[in-house]
């Protein structure tokens, strides 16, 4: 068996299409969408290709896709915060925009589709055994690390998996490290990735690869642009054509996890 492994589209189709075209080219048995493929700025169509793709494919949940969740129906939308409660820290306004906007989208018949997607798939992969397929951690879609998180921090979230490999995403960029003892690989981002303009994924079996593709980001900001999205010129501009830099993100992100 050998399984694509797409993370993080974050509703950038032209992205999602290219790659797409080279996991065709790949000859793969399953898709595996691991979170995160809302909110952005073609939410629809994004989930209409992902729904009609011609290879079986299975879906996990991200934090992503539980914002834009709490949105929908919610008797005072500006009241919910970002994980789908009414308590805690209020979303600024720029996010509660897109996530409200991501939520209208949405045709009412995907909404229990987006419902239906677990928090964790398991997978038997050809060369790599059992393969936990998550979010953030096994435990959690909203727990972030990098390759540069100390391990001894890891141990207590990875040290009872009984998978060979996780595979994870959220932070949006790639990694493939051992921590206690278990495999564990981001498949960095499809839509929005950190470092490298582009668009990050996973091909798994027997081995792990870590895969890039390349796309024209000039047509592909151009028709981000053109969407009603409302932070499509900040999206195509500041994560498909510039991306934030790798080593500050590394920076950010590995400061916050798991102190």
């Amino acid at each position: 068996m050998r399984v694509a492994a797409l993370y993080d589209i974050h509703a950038n189709l032209p992205a999602l299409e290219a790659v797409l075209e080279d996991v065709h080219r790949a000859d793969v048995d399953q898709v595996v969408v691991g979170g995160d493929v809302i909110p952005g700025p073609m939410p629809r169509e994004v989930l209409a290709l992902l729904l009609s793709l011609d290879v079986p494919a299975q879906f996990i949940y991200g934090n992503g896709e539980l914002a834009v969740l709490a949105q929908i129906g919610a008797a005072d939308p500006a009241s919910v915060t970002y994980w789908g409660t009414t308590s805690g820290e209020m979303l600024p306004e720029p996010l509660r925009g897109v996530l409200r906007w991501t939520a209208d989208q949405i045709q009412t018949g995907c909404h229990e589709v987006l419902r239906s997607w677990p928090k964790t798939r398991r997978l038997e992969i050809t060369g790599l055994g059992e393969v936990l397929f998550c979010h953030g951690t096994p435990r959690s879609e909203t727990e972030c690390f990098t390759r540069l998180t100390p391990e001894e921090r890891l141990v207590p979230v990875f040290e009872e998996t009984d998978a060979a490999v996780v595979v994870c995403g959220h932070t949006h960029m790639q990694f493939d490290r051992v921590v206690a003892g278990v495999r564990v690989v981001n498949a960095g981002s499809v839509g929005m990735p950190f470092g490298q303009p582009g668009a990050d994924w996973l091909l798994l079996g027997p081995d792990v690869e870590l895969r890039h593709t390349s796309y024209d980001l000039q047509t592909a900001a151009a028709c981000i642009r053109d969407t009603a999205y409302p932070q499509a010129l900040e999206f195509a501009e500041q994560y498909v054509l510039q991306p934030p830099s790798e080593a500050a993100m590394l920076d950010a992100f590995t400061s916050a996890s798991f102190r």
